[in-house]
């Protein structure tokens, strides 16, 4: 038995009318996928499929929560995970899947397999950066930032640039918000000029 034959779905012998079918999605579902970024879920996936003619229209309702790592503290975060996805499937001469909401496949295929389509739709979910939210990363592993950051600099733009980390690392703790960045004085009158400029217009 192949790693995703649960998610085939009979078309050619699938009768005109509405079908459910629903699918729960664990840690195995994401190694089996070979995503090394997940390293837990609990994810249910509800598919509605309508068999009009010759069409199927697929309606995906997917929730859950997903298990990442946190690119700052390294602590495992919980990401919740609730979405949609929905495509038409119609045979043809070939596979085509050139239009987003449109596939067409080969009318030698019985079955069409969904998983990779449930799994890119959840990972479409997932931010580029994972951080846990403002005050909830690990305090010790914050600390230990904090200091390895705060090595001697070696001139006043390092100094000035660790303090803004420093300032940053505090703020995604929840202590303080971070204050305004100073503005060169001379950008500062070139805008001044431009307002003085299109005040005349």
């Amino acid at each position: 038995m192949g790693k995703f034959t649960e998610y085939k779905l009979p078309l050619k012998s699938m009768p005109e009318g509405t079908q459910e079918y629903e699918y729960k999605l664990g840690k195995q579902f994401f190694v089996n996928m070979e995503n090394s970024d997940i390293h837990d879920a609990d994810i249910t996936v509800n598919l509605t499929v309508t068999h009009k003619s010759d069409l199927y229209d697929l309606q995906f309702f997917i929730s859950g929560e997903l298990t990442l790592i946190c690119d700052r503290c390294l602590d495992n975060m919980q990401l919740p995970v609730d979405t949609e996805y929905h495509i038409t499937v119609k045979y043809g001469d070939t596979y085509n899947d050139d239009s987003d909401d449109l596939l067409e496949i080969p009318e030698s295929d019985a079955y069409l397999n969904v998983a990779y389509m449930i799994y890119d739709t959840v990972a479409l979910t997932i931010p580029i950066k994972h951080v846990h939210p403002l005050g909830k990363c690990n305090r010790q592993m914050s600390a230990i930032l904090k200091k390895h950051r705060a090595r001697p600099a070696d001139s006043d733009e390092d100094t000035e640039l660790q303090d803004q980390l420093m300032e940053e690392m505090d703020y995604m703790d929840g202590d303080t918000a971070p204050s305004a960045a100073p503005t060169d004085p001379r950008w500062d009158g070139l805008k001044k000029l431009a307002g003085e400029s299109d005040a005349e217009k």
